[in-house]
């Protein structure tokens, strides 16, 4: 038994990704999603302010 190898071998390290650099199709994209995302998270704290929808529960027939 020569030497300590116990556990996991650490990775090597990975070179950085560059940033790649984006067109306009791309960047149009990013920005058209940022905006849904915006209009959506407007949506939800409406949403939370008026309260429930509908009162769920079980609906009772007028017949005893």
């Amino acid at each position: 038994m020569s030497g300590h190898n116990g556990g996991k071998e650490k990775p090597l390290k990975q070179p950085k990704k560059q940033a790649k650099e984006m067109d306009k199709k791309d960047t149009a994209l990013k920005q058209k999603q940022k905006e849904k995302q915006k209009k959506l998270e407007e949506l939800k704290v409406k949403a939370v302010g008026k309260g429930p929808l509908a009162m769920g529960g079980v609906k009772k027939s007028g017949k005893k």
